[in-house]
């Protein structure tokens, strides 16, 4: 079960606070971008260091420094050193078996969370963990590998649409959420697309295929909500929070997300339930059609009983039987067979067996 489990056997026996990456996929250099901006100005660039980014920290404007690969130990020391975050975060940042959370720091806020993505060859989710500290005037992103849902939010900032440049780093952290939130709807429509075929096709003729499908989208929507179960409790705790780092006017689209939190879960339990649905559909589906076989074997088998009975008497090779010596006896003989499976028919059918 590679999906549901990550090794984290490398940790064992390391002191707290070791940076020990738990991924699947091999180490790469990290690629590190800075985005800086505020209502009037706005800058773009990549960086080769967590050195690079110091300057930007303790300015008026607001930060957002992206990383792309957890695995580069050096650029997390960097990172951690020069923005002081705690090795114990360090360790769950790069940690991608980290179950996601949130956590009061002081100095900046911690959250953890995983952003989906569906492979639309196979039909699979694939899970990418996302680490965010938002600090007084920095957001800092940690993820696995390149590729994620905020160009949105960088065509925003670059064009300045909306209020994001207006706003401070809370309200960009909350810009990320709401985009790796809307993102497991997108995910949750292909589900229901499917399992609106399958019941389409388990009403008109059911096949083994269909049972297939359905334990596979059923192991999909498990691992969908191990993945975002968690998340209704990591916003509950940023809307408890007393935390300075986040502003009162903030509160109210954390509340969007939370309620979008609770509409995904929703979503997926009602989904999980239509598949056990369409299980129990597709089996009993399956039961009634051999039942429907096996009535018309039994019917013919019954029609048969009197008819092999009366061949039988009348292959017993007994020199006296008075019918073996009339011309007629032959055709006699098939004329009551095909009167008693006439009669038969007729019963069964008035009995609605037929």
């Amino acid at each position: 079960m590679p999906k549901f489990t990550k090794t984290t056997s490398k940790k064992a026996g390391l002191p707290p606070g070791s940076i020990v990456p738990i991924t699947d996929g091999k180490a790469a250099a990290a690629r590190i971008t800075v985005i800086d901006y505020d209502a009037t100005s706005f800058e773009e660039r990549s960086a080769q260091s967590a050195e690079e980014c110091l300057p930007y920290k303790g300015r008026p404007s607001v930060t957002w420094i992206n990383v792309d690969g957890i695995q580069d130990v050096t650029v997390m020391e960097g990172f951690g050193e020069h923005f002081g975050l705690h090795p114990l975060v360090l360790e769950d940042i790069v940690d991608s078996a980290q179950r996601p959370k949130m956590e009061d720091l002081g100095d900046y806020i911690f959250v953890v969370l995983k952003m989906l993505s569906l492979d639309a060859a196979t039909g699979s989710v694939k899970s990418e963990q996302v680490a965010l500290i938002v600090g007084a005037d920095y957001v800092l992103s940690f993820q696995e590998v390149p590729g994620d849902v905020f160009d949105p939010i960088r065509e925003r900032l670059r064009s300045s649409k909306g209020r994001i440049r207006d706003r401070g780093a809370d309200y960009l952290a909350y810009a990320l959420l709401d985009a790796i939130v809307d993102n497991y709807f997108s995910i949750l429509e292909y589900f229901g697309e499917e399992m609106e075929g399958v019941e389409v096709g388990l009403v008109s003729a059911p096949t083994p295929e269909m049972l297939q499908t359905i334990y596979v989208l059923k192991r999909e929507l498990l691992f969908l909500r191990k993945s975002i179960w968690p998340l209704r409790e990591l916003v509950n705790g940023l809307l408890r929070t007393e935390s300075p780092l986040i502003h009162e006017r903030t509160m109210m689209y954390l509340r969007d997300i939370y309620d979008n939190a609770i509409q995904v879960m929703d979503t997926v339990e009602t989904f999980r339930e239509m598949l056990g649905g369409m299980r129990d559909t597709y089996i009993s589906s399956v039961s009634n059609r051999m039942n429907e076989v096996m009535k018309v074997l039994t019917i013919i088998a019954t029609i048969f009983i009197p008819i092999t009975f009366i061949a039988g008497i009348y292959g017993m090779n007994f020199q006296h039987m008075p019918e073996l010596s009339q011309p007629w006896g032959y055709f006699a003989a098939l004329g009551v067979m095909g009167v008693i499976g006439l009669i038969m028919v007729i019963y069964f059918s008035r009995k609605g067996w037929l």
